[in-house]
Order: structure tokens, then sequence, then C-alpha cells
């Protein structure tokens, strides 16, 4: 599980096709002997296993890299397939028992892509406005919570299958927000429990 807090981005190094998977590899600032082979890490909110990681001798200000493999569904159903070499990632490793819960509870599992349709910027901050898949529109509510790219953010408006949210200048600097315009695509998991309140009011209908 993850809280949708980003604790580091990073930069995709290499994308190396294998069959059916993709082998990806990550600079980051996480200090590589606090690694583990195996743990999970969310990159742009996919949940992926590490299977590799060292030390980085490059003056870049990356300390760390690692990497992961994208399966061929992961590829199929995130933005995973299009990543490239340079661009930044959101990272975020899992919750551990005993940490803050600061965000919300994101399980890595991303259910679609969404669309940023527009975005302007004031006061150092950006207002979004998404479109969401079709199938994943019931789930997103005013005042709610969303998870793009991996990053816990609080849904503004909704109508029909678009909604809109603010990011101040701390998340727009800490994690890839900064850079996001119109047209990119991104990674979107609804809250858990909007999707089991959805859920409770169709079986309370049947």
């Amino acid at each position: 599980m993850f809280t949708g807090l980003i604790s580091d981005v990073g930069t995709l190094l290499s994308v190396e096709p294998r069959g059916d998977l993709r082998r990806l590899k990550v600079a980051s600032h996480y200090p590589h002997d606090s690694l583990v082979l195996g743990a999970s890490v969310a990159h742009n909110g996919v949940c992926m296993t590490l299977v590799g990681f060292g030390p980085r001798a490059e003056a870049d200000g990356y300390i760390t890299w690692h990497e992961v493999d994208a399966a061929a569904e992961t590829l199929a159903v995130t933005t995973a397939s299009s990543w490239a070499q340079g661009d930044r990632i959101n990272l975020e490793r899992a919750l551990r028992v005993g940490d803050e819960l600061g965000g919300h509870m994101v399980s890595g599992h991303v259910d679609g892509v969404a669309e940023i349709v527009s975005r302007r910027d004031f006061d150092n901050m950006a207002h979004f406005e998404i479109e969401a898949p079709k199938n994943l529109a019931k789930f997103i509510a005013e005042k709610g919570s969303v998870a793009l790219d991996g990053a816990s953010l609080t849904v503004n408006k909704v109508e029909k299958t678009r909604f809109t949210i603010l990011l101040i200048p701390h998340t727009l600097e800490m994690t890839n927000w900064g850079g996001r315009r119109a047209g990119d695509r991104i990674n979107i998991e609804v809250d858990t429990m909007a999707r089991y309140a959805a859920r409770l009011v169709e079986a309370a209908s049947e």
C-alpha cells in the first residue's frame, strides 16, 4: 500500500524490451543501502517490484539506480508503454507499519489512463482540468481524493467525465506535475472508499 505522497522524482535512464516485458532503469535519490530486492515502489502510481539496484557514480545529483520490470498487463492499462529515456517519474516506496498516513490509501493498481485537458497557472499554482475514463467518472466526487500519476490529490469540481484539481507550489516542485501540460496522459487510481460506496448504492438498487 501507498499514501500518494511522492517521496522522490527519478529519471528514467533506459527502457529495455525483454519479450513481453520492459526492463526499466531509474535514477533516484534513495540511498542504495536502504533498498531491498523484491520491495515495492510506485512509479507514476504503478506498483512495481525492484529486481536490481546499486549506487550511482555520475555527478548528476542522483545517488542510486534501480530496475523494475513492466509486465504486459501494466503496459496495456497504464502510461508505462509510452515512457522513454529522460522522463521524470514520481516515486513512492511502500507504506510500512507505523508510518504516518498523510495522503489517502493508494494500492498502486492503476485503474486507467486520464488526459489533461487544460492547465492554467496563477500565483505559482496550477489549475488542471482532467478528462477521466467514462467507466471511472462515477467514482470521482468533489472534495474527494484521487491518485494521479501516484500523487494523492483533492478533486475541486466535477462535471460529467471531467474534473479539476489545484496544485500548490510545493506539489509542483516536489513531483513531476510541474512539467505537465494539456494533452499529457496520466495514470489514475480512484479512491477505494469511493469504489465501495458506489457498489453499495448499486447493490441497494438491485
